[in-house]
């Protein structure tokens, strides 16, 4: 029997941006314990911090920029001996992080991370190590994971990097061309979720329908989700980012017909105007959005449906604005969030004339998010009465209530059930009937 040498070195994972940092954090920390590492939550009380950055947009790039300020106070403050930077801000930006920011010991890349027991080893002897390469990583070497206590749903990313080379992204050049990972490390990892009490996976990837299609030659989606239903232990099964181009009707099939699989689908347009979307390089135009819309309601009754839209790209008129305005109103989207367009450097559209001012582009997010707070309300008031799965994540003691949510929410971005009448454990799915809705949020009784 090999016993883990135990360090004394404790390591705090400061995680920024996305649910796919989340999910490269979750590998670092079990590839850390495997060395013998301590894991921390607080940086305060580390020896080592890894802050997992994001770069996707300006607001991100300051937000991590700001967190490694911090931490660079806590080891000028003596209370730290290393302080290594991951992610997509280091992919991007290493040579200035080093410049700016002496205080960093140690930098990987979005496709190095494997090396992040070396890296810290080195760090702590003084070395300075940067292992920043080509962000061809493609998951297949690692399938366990270190997920949080108390914690029952989990993201899964089947897929890294992207070809779809939309003007305003920046994410090919951060995370490489898209690459699947096989069906069978997804499910080995699906099942090692499910042994540490997992109940709910949410797949994702930056074009999750398009999955399969690099290493298998057609799309792999559906098999992909019937597959990872049959692993014990995991009820609920949700997709994020799905492609609207290569939406298919067995896709849609699956949606229908898989209790596993929540009637839940993201899938971002970012605009309505065939204009825009056309500088934007998306897939299709409006019309063949209403109609894949009109498509999946018909055959999944009850979807909800969330989309992200981007207000203030390049060339964004106040027609074209008004036009979005009219088609939010019209579709109706279940969930909707906005982001303002973000100038990023080395993407087409940071070259494209017409750039607006923030301002506007504010102003234009606040009018869509209140379209959309009223639509919300409409939607979820259908539910009022019925009985629906919840899964109970924790407790409020104070209010002695339970919080949990229906398959018709993501975790963080949507809403939840604030539900009275159990007494049971936490994440367990159990029937709740909704005897209150609001905007965004249900109240409920066990049935």
């Amino acid at each position: 029997m090999t016993v883990k040498k135990k360090s004394q070195e404790k390591v705090a994972i400061v995680t920024l941006g996305c649910e796919k940092n989340l999910v490269d954090s979750d590998m670092m920390a079990h590839l850390i314990d495997e060395k013998g590492y301590e894991l921390v939550d607080d940086p305060e009380q580390a020896t080592v911090v890894i802050v997992n950055t994001c770069g996707f947009i300006d607001a991100a790039k300051e937000e991590s920029v700001n967190k490694i300020l911090d931490m660079a106070e806590l080891k000028e403050q003596g209370k730290l001996k290393s302080l290594v930077v991951a992610g997509c801000l280091t992919q991007r930006y290493k040579e200035d992080i080093l410049k700016e920011i002496p205080e960093v010991d140690g930098i990987v890349g979005t496709g190095n991370f494997m090396s992040i027991t070396e890296i810290i080893g080195e760090s702590l002897a003084g070395k300075k190590p940067v292992q920043v390469g080509n962000p061809v990583f493609s998951y297949e070497q690692v399938i366990k994971r270190k997920v949080k206590a108390d914690t029952y749903m989990a993201y899964i990313k089947i897929a890294e990097g992207c070809d779809n080379a939309c003007t305003f992204c920046s994410i090919p050049l951060m995370r490489g061309k898209f690459r699947s990972r096989s069906i069978e490390s997804i499910l080995e990892e699906a099942r090692h979720l499910a042994a540490q009490g997992i109940v709910e996976v949410s797949l994702i990837a930056q074009d999750s329908t398009n999955y399969g299609t690099d290493i298998y030659g057609k799309h792999m989606l559906p098999e992909l989700l019937n597959k990872l239903s049959e692993v014990e232990g995991i009820e609920w099964i949700r997709l994020h980012y799905a492609y609207p181009g290569f939406f298919t009707d067995e896709l849609i099939e699956v949606f229908a017909n898989n209790p596993k699989v929540c009637k839940y689908i993201d899938m971002p347009l970012q605009h309505s105007e065939d204009s825009i979307l056309k500088r934007m390089r998306r897939p299709g135009r409006q019309r063949d959005i209403r109609e894949l819309v009109s498509h999946i309601r018909g055959q999944v009754p009850d979807v909800a449906l969330r989309t992200s839209l981007i207000v203030g790209f390049p060339g964004e008129t106040e027609q074209d604005f008004a036009n979005l305005c009219e088609f939010v109103k019209e579709i109706k989207f279940d969930r909707l969030g906005v982001f303002t367009y973000s100038n990023e450097d080395d993407t087409p559209a940071s070259r494209l004339p017409n750039q607006l001012e923030e301002d506007v582009k504010e102003k234009r997010a606040n009018i869509i998010m209140e379209i959309q707070r009223e639509i919300a309300a409409e939607r979820n008031g259908r539910f009022v009465g019925r009985e629906l799965p919840v899964l109970i994540e924790r407790y409020d003691g104070r209010n002695d209530i339970y919080i949990g949510r229906t398959q018709y929410d993501a975790p963080e971005i949507d809403g939840e059930v604030f539900v009275t009448g159990y007494k049971g454990e936490l994440g367990k799915i159990v029937t709740v009937k909704i005897t209150h809705s609001y905007e965004y949020d249900f109240a409920g009784e066990v049935v």
